[in-house]
C-alpha cells in the first residue's frame, strides 16, 4: 500500500464513476453501517438543486461568479466543469473533516476526527491523483450504458440533451478507468447488495492496512 497522507492525516476515499450509476446509494449505507467513522466532503456546484436536494447537505449551490472567486482564491482541493455547471471540493470542507467539524452524508454534523470520503467526477479524481491526499479511488461502473441510460431516463428530472451528454461523459469514463493504476479498485454495479457488500468490504481492508501499516 501507498505511503499514507502528510502529517499522519488519515488517506480520504474517493468515491467516482458516472451520474447515475448509484454512488449516492451506496455511500448513504456505508455511512449509516459506520456512523461514527466517515466525514463527508460537500461539494459546492453551480447547477440548480434537484427535487429534495438541500443547500449545505448534498452540495452548497452556488452562483457562478461565486465559484470562479473560490478557483482565483485557490479554495479548492479539486473543480471541475461538467454538463456546463462547475462542481468542486473545497480545502475547507476537508480540513473540517480532518478537525471534526464536519458533516455526515445526511447532513448533521460529525464530530471527531473522521476519514474522508468524496463523491467526485473522473477530472476532479485527476486532481486529488496528483494532491498531497493520497487519496484511495473506487470507481463505480454500470453494467452497461443502456442500463445507465434507463436509469437517468427514470429520475424524470433531466432533459434529453442533459442525458447525452451524460452519456457521452460516462463513456469516457469507463474508458479511462480501464487505464491500470487510474483506480485502486473498480466494482460494477449490476446489484446493489452485492455492490454495496463489495464496497464495504475493500474499505474495511483499505483501513485495516493503514492501521496496521
Amino acid at each position: 500500500m501507498s505511503t499514507s497522507a502528510p502529517s499522519g492525516e488519515p488517506r480520504p476515499i474517493v468515491i467516482s464513476g458516472p451520474s447515475g450509476t448509484g454512488k449516492s446509494t451506496l455511500l448513504k449505507r456505508l455511512f449509516a453501517k459506520h456512523p461514527d467513522l466517515f466525514g463527508f466532503s460537500v461539494s459546492h456546484t453551480t447547477r440548480k438543486p434537484r427535487p429534495g436536494e438541500e443547500d449545505g447537505v448534498h452540495y452548497h449551490f452556488i452562483t457562478p461568479e461565486k465559484f470562479e472567486s473560490m478557483i482565483a482564491d485557490n479554495a479548492f482541493e479539486e473543480h471541475a466543469k461538467f454538463g456546463g455547471n462547475y462542481y468542486g471540493s473545497s480545502k475547507k470542507a476537508v480540513q473540517d473533516v480532518a478537525e471534526g467539524k464536519g458533516k455526515s452524508i445526511d447532513g448533521s454534523t460529525a464530530p471527531g476526527k473522521r476519514i474522508c470520503i468524496f463523491d467526485i467526477e473522473m477530472e476532479g479524481v485527476k486532481q486529488l491523483k496528483k494532491s498531497k491526499l493520497n487519496p484511495r479511488i473506487c470507481f463505480i461502473q454500470p453494467p452497461s450504458i443502456e442500463v445507465l441510460e434507463q436509469r437517468l431516463r427514470g429520475r424524470g428530472d433531466t432533459t434529453d440533451d442533459a442525458i447525452q451528454k451524460r452519456l457521452a461523459q460516462a463513456r469516457h469514463e469507463i474508458e479511462y478507468c480501464k487505464t491500470e493504476g487510474k483506480n485502486d479498485k473498480v466494482i460494477i454495479n449490476d446489484d446493489l447488495d452485492a455492490t454495496f457488500q463489495e464496497l464495504d468490504e475493500w474499505v474495511m481492508k483499505e483501513l485495516g492496512t493503514e492501521a496496521s501499516g
